[in-house]
């Protein structure tokens, strides 16, 4: 089926019940780098991404300049850290979800995460959700959502072969994902409840509790996509 939609997922918390498994590895490898006090409250950072919150404590703590040819290094040991702790479950329905926009829909997928490379893979791995890495970006090279997003998009029209999407549908768990897809003029779906509260004051049109909840013309409507 030719795909003229697109739909770009984030992973932790909307496709993988990943976020414990995910901040312990990170916080971890940061205070093995050397990076002893840590910010938790990633989401007062400029960038919500892993490479980005590295670089800020980074230069924070060793006061020099961070450099992207730290990050494989860190990612490395980051991927060991998250193979000690519990393995990542899928979100309830994740699964089939993607599956179903593959195979059921004109909508061609992506995966765009503030992640770095390896980890998010793992976690798609353990999780059982399906994943095509040429349709995967992450933070290793790139510092802000909005630049991962586009780069997936990118990704994605190259992969399908099409030259643009008429509809594209960003789903996140986090505030940064509503802000990202705003400033980007492309439509979000909301998953989880944990933001629903911000969600809200962000007046988001539509809202999923998890993919078993999920009725794509019911979204497509909300969204006014036709």
């Amino acid at each position: 089926m030719k795909k003229k939609h697109l739909i770009v997922f984030d992973i932790d918390d909307t496709l993988t019940k990943s976020e414990y498994q995910h901040q312990k590895a990170y916080v971890k490898t940061m205070k093995e780098m050397g990076i002893c006090e840590t910010n938790d409250q990633w989401e007062t950072s400029q960038h919500v991404t892993d490479s980005y919150i590295l670089k800020e404590h980074y230069e924070a703590y060793f006061k020099k300049k961070f450099d992207f040819s730290l990050i494989p290094e860190f990612e490395k040991k980051m991927t060991k850290a998250m193979l000690e702790l519990p393995e990542t479950k899928a979100i309830e329905g994740a699964k089939e979800a993607v599956r179903f926009f593959l195979r059921d829909t004109d909508y061609a997928i992506c995966f765009a995460t503030g992640s770095l490379l390896a980890p998010a893979l793992l976690k798609l791995e353990q999780a059982g959700v399906y994943c095509i890495p040429d349709l995967l970006e992450t933070s290793n090279t790139i510092y802000t959502r909005e630049n991962i997003v586009k780069s997936a998009i990118k990704k994605a029209k190259n992969y399908f072969q099409v030259t643009t999407f008429e509809n594209i549908i960003s789903v996140g768990d986090g505030v940064w994902d509503v802000k990202t897809a705003k400033n980007l003029g492309i439509y979000f779906l909301g998953i989880r409840d944990k933001n629903l509260k911000e969600f809200q004051q962000l007046r988001i049109k539509s809202h999923i509790q998890d993919w078993s909840d999920f009725d794509f013309e019911r979204v497509k409507v909300e969204l006014g996509i036709n």
